[in-house]
């Protein structure tokens, strides 16, 4: 019987001429998974859905964690802090990460998405919304100025994604007339309703895909998935 340090490396081996590793596999591609099946079961409702630049930003950061942690983080993993640490070095990496993503946030301008719409179904919604919160606003041609909520803003579209960016416009913006924006426009698209996205079944069949390829990779090896969790945990 091979002792663990043998075995570990006889099955790295295998994992190399097969060409696949499923434990890292898994970790880097099913947060991405759950991601792409979030965005495909929002694509294909009936109505729009509105969330904020924060918010989407932070589900992108989570969805990118997998890929983060199978990669730079194991190959820069310092050994020092690690040998100190064990397996409690993953929880430190992952709060420096979160934290970095949480910064990001934070430094953004004020946006909203508005996902499964277009300018063309937005425009009539959010100028009754506009003429709601403020009697004083302009439009021109994509962009709007709220004079006396001191916001301005600009619609940006993404046809082949079907979904609506509303984008600050300049540094000085009032956040919380963002946030009563996003309350009644939130409000107003729920009585709204709208034709289901293709892209919604095409990012369906992507996460699908990438969840059985993991599931397959995972049950065809799965004494070389468990050596590789030690390795990871550094049990």
């Amino acid at each position: 019987m091979l002792p663990p340090a043998a075995e570990l490396a006889s099955a790295e081996t295998s994992a190399e001429k097969c060409g696949m590793n499923p434990l890292h596999l898994c970790i880097a591609l099913c947060p991405l998974a759950a991601y792409m099946f979030l965005l495909g079961a929002i694509n294909l409702s009936r109505r729009p859905f509105l969330t904020t630049g924060g918010r989407d930003s932070y589900a992108l950061g989570v969805a990118v964690v997998g890929l983060m942690i199978a990669g730079p983080m194991k190959l820069f993993l310092p050994d020092n802090a690690a040998a100190l640490f064990g397996p409690y070095i993953w929880l430190l990496m992952l709060s420096l990460y979160f934290l970095a993503v949480t910064f990001w946030v934070l430094m953004e301008k004020p946006r909203l998405v508005v996902f499964n719409s277009s300018i063309d179904q937005l425009k009539p919604v959010l100028r009754r919304v506009a003429n709601e919160l403020d009697a004083e606003a302009r439009w021109s041609g994509d962009a709007i100025l709220f004079p006396t909520l001191g916001i301005h803003l600009v619609l940006e579209e993404s046809s082949a994604m079907r979904n609506v960016q509303i984008n600050s416009v300049g540094s000085r913006q009032d956040f919380l007339s963002w946030r009563r924006l996003e309350l009644a426009l939130g409000g107003a698209l729920r009585r709204e309703t709208t034709t289901p996205s293709p892209y919604g079944g095409i990012l369906l069949t992507i996460a699908f895909s990438i969840s059985v390829l993991v599931f397959l990779q995972l049950m065809r090896r799965p004494d070389l998935a468990a050596l590789e969790w030690r390795e990871l945990m550094m049990f």
